[in-house]
């Protein structure tokens, strides 16, 4: 049930001096979009009545099928806090529908929602907590993002050493005055690098939680004269920008799923299922956590990513899934390749339809790694059967391409359009002469 109704909305935007509310939603890139209305038509909004052109969006319908109607999830209602007190800014997020009143297919929420339907099914109810890395740039004398920075700032390094506390921080009370439960934000390893992480919700509300929170952080950063970037890996040398995703089941009896006091290492026999299915359909899903021929610069030995396919009973984090310390209502794994580039709605679906098809078919897990997985020799890896995540987005396509797996999570149109577009994105990729084969081979060859 809606914490808000319709009346309650209207008589809150009274209130409030709301002017303006923005009908948000996420294309399959994970690419926030909007369609802006005055107050005047809000009763049209949470009527369901307002259209936007479908085939202005990549990867939604063609021209001759283009009207679509937002449908307004009441819940998310938040007014944004900074923008200007008199004539306020709020905003909605919305599903996407067809003229016939049916989920349109290629929305990126009904495909987490789907998902979210068949845990409950289960009886179980899905819990993520997101870990959000980004950087702070300069601009230049246009406006115009680039890649300096005058700190040299480390993990956990504070101000003056962290030029950009206040910008933290702000961003921060930003998303605390929007209801947000911030629970930790830190300093980054690599200059300019920083941390925002987001406490555990449920999944719906995660995902939404994502995108808001870019949003704030990119729009917050501007004011501040800089700019705030979710590329996984926008310099050489220093670490990329990950989203580690922690993740547990809620059971029917509204406690932790994957808590059993009686394994030797807290574990319930779901949680184990759960890492097996996750593991079992990894190189089909990299391409939803690790979206971007970008992505694949930060999974390379040496920069805390993990590159195996393998789970840790300690907090490894070499691996690819670990176990966090915390056990009883707090134990979780937490899953390590996904990257800031991430449509989270995608993402999370994945991963929730993975752990639970290992659930469902109890899906046996391989023996846990301990050790620095990135110092083993290939031998030891090839004896354990451990293999690597794929190297690059044209190796995330192939994995992708043909997977019965991937197709049924995402349906026949997102399946379709999204390989669609990754192929055509690592095409013209494979394409570019680079600065590095200029200076390796211009003058040699």
């Amino acid at each position: 049930m809606s914490r808000y109704s319709k009346d309650d909305i209207i008589r809150m935007a009274e209130e409030d001096d709301v002017e303006f509310i923005r009908l948000q939603f996420t294309d399959i890139f994970g690419q926030l979009k909007n369609v802006a209305i005055t107050s005047s038509q809000l009763k049209k909004a949470l009527d369901n009545q307002c259209m936007f052109d479908g085939s202005a969006i990549e990867g939604f319908v063609r021209i001759d099928e283009s009207d679509m109607y937002l449908y307004p999830d009441l819940d998310t209602f938040e007014i944004f806090p900074w923008r200007p007190q008199q004539g306020k800014v709020a905003r909605f997020i919305c599903d996407v529908y067809n003229p016939d009143g049916t989920p349109f297919a290629g929305d990126p929420r009904y495909v987490l929602k789907q998902a979210i339907r068949r845990a409950q099914d289960m009886g179980y109810v899905f819990q993520v907590g997101p870990e959000c890395e980004f950087f702070l740039f300069h601009t230049d004398e246009e406006g115009r993002p680039d890649v300096r920075t005058h700190e040299r700032a480390g993990y956990f390094d504070v101000s003056p050493i962290d030029l950009a506390e206040n910008v933290r921080r702000d961003i921060v009370l930003n998303l605390e005055e929007m209801g947000f439960a911030v629970e930790a934000s830190h300093h980054e390893l690599a200059p300019a690098q920083h941390e925002i992480d987001l406490q555990y919700t449920e999944a719906l509300r995660a995902a939404d939680n994502i995108m808001t929170f870019k949003m704030a952080t990119k729009t917050i950063a501007k004011r501040h004269g800089l700019h705030a970037t979710f590329m996984p890996k926008p310099q050489e040398g220093v670490n990329g920008s990950g989203m580690h995703i922690n993740m547990s089941l809620t059971n029917a009896e509204g406690r932790n799923g994957f808590a059993d006091p009686s394994d030797p290492l807290k574990l319930s026999e779901p949680a184990y299922f759960f890492m097996a299915g996750i593991l079992r359909h990894m190189k089909a899903m990299t391409i939803l956590t690790n979206p971007l021929v970008n992505s694949y610069k930060r999974l390379i030995p040496g920069y805390d990513a993990p590159i195996y396919i393998a789970w840790s009973a300690s907090s490894n984090r070499s691996s690819l899934i670990r176990i966090p310390t915390p056990r009883g209502e707090s134990t979780r794994i937490e899953l390590r390749c996904p990257d800031s580039a991430m449509n989270p709605y995608l993402a999370l679906a994945a991963c929730l339809q993975a752990g639970l098809d290992g659930i469902e078919n109890r899906i046996s897990l391989p023996e846990s790694v301990e050790g620095n997985l990135f110092a083993m020799e290939p031998e030891a890896l090839k004896a354990r059967q451990i293999e690597r995540l794929p190297e690059t987005l044209g190796d995330a396509i192939e994995a992708f391409e043909g997977d019965p797996f991937m197709k049924k999570v995402l349906g026949d149109h997102i399946y379709t359009k999204y390989l669609e577009a990754k192929k055509k994105e690592w095409r013209a990729f494979r394409a570019q002469v680079t600065d590095w084969e200029i200076s390796q081979y211009l003058y040699k060859y």
